[in-house]
């Protein structure tokens, strides 16, 4: 059966469950591997989470947090939202518990995936956060690197935030990961996506497309509001477009059966001419969004 646009996108608070404003577990999705939860803590507030067989990243999305877990006490200094750049993070082992505790309040991205390894507890700062540019013109896109295979150690778990200026395309050209091959790894992937509203605080939208082949059919075109997922199972994915006024901003949650630790790609060949159109264009100057400095340009784009 095709898996289509109602059984792929989940609204915002659609999958909210328990102490979570977002619950997205491998049981839930149907795949074996990744998973996303978005905890809302309140002013003052504190939450104990147990990783079991996951390894986790706290991610702050809005606000600080500090982090206790395996004798070791993190503070999370977080931002002020998700365009404000990239945040410092903490790394959570599998069978550990946290306790998760918020003085000023927040919202936090709590990216798991199934591990094999138990590493220990750890603390990336900000500034160790790569920030590369992608693509040319209308396809410019900036990307957040904070835990790509190449840049922090973990078992399966590879995450990325990506910003893509109003009116811009991303996620393109459409790209797959689904198979284990010299030019691919397969990897299940989470689209969490938010919105920045309009000048008068108008919400905004963007669009997803994910499709796939005659053999491994999937078809989703999804409007996508502030806060909404997407599941990527497998299948061609791309463009993520950004409405004109609207920056977009998406968190990438992969894992896949491994051993691998590794995120290659393959382009769809229909659109893979796009990419040579990038040399003879500049990076859209609205970019890079509030980045640190030592920021990179790569047209090799993945997101």
């Amino acid at each position: 059966m095709t898996a289509t646009t109602p059984s792929l996108h989940l609204p915002a608070g659609s999958a909210a469950a328990g102490p979570y404003a977002l619950e997205v577990t491998p049981e839930s999705a149907g795949w074996g591997h990744s998973s996303l939860r978005v905890l809302e803590l309140p002013a003052g507030g504190s939450h104990v989470l147990d990783t079991g067989p996951d390894e986790v990243l706290v991610v702050p999305l809005e606000g600080g947090v500090t982090v206790a877990c395996d004798d070791e006490v993190l503070t999370l200094a977080g931002r002020s939202g998700v365009f404000a750049g990239p945040t410092d993070f903490a790394y959570l082992p599998l069978g550990a518990t946290a306790t998760l505790s918020s003085r000023g309040g927040g919202r936090f991205a709590l990216c798991g995936a199934r591990a094999r390894r138990r590493l220990p507890v750890r603390y990336r700062p900000a500034a160790d956060v790569p920030v590369e540019l992608r693509g040319a013109g209308r396809c410019s896109r900036q990307v957040n690197n904070f835990a790509t295979a190449d840049v922090f150690e973990a078992d399966s778990l590879i995450a990325c935030e990506v910003i893509t200026p109003g009116g811009n395309w991303s996620s393109y050209p459409p790209h797959k990961h689904d198979e284990t091959s010299e030019a691919e790894t397969e990897l299940e992937e989470v689209y969490y996506f938010e919105i920045a509203p309009g000048p008068e605080g108008q919400p905004g939208l963007a669009y997803q497309r994910v499709y796939g082949t005659a053999e491994r059919p999937i078809d989703v075109l999804a409007e996508v509001r502030d806060r909404d997922v997407v599941l990527i199972p497998h299948g061609w994915h791309g463009p993520s477009i950004a409405a004109p006024g609207h920056d977009l901003y998406y968190l990438n949650v992969m894992a896949g059966p491994g051993p691998e630790r590794a995120w290659r790609i393959v382009d769809d060949p229909q659109h893979a001419w796009v990419r040579g159109t990038w040399a003879d264009e500049p990076v859209d100057p609205r970019l890079p969004l509030h980045a640190p400095a030592g920021t990179s340009q790569n047209g090799a784009s993945r997101s």
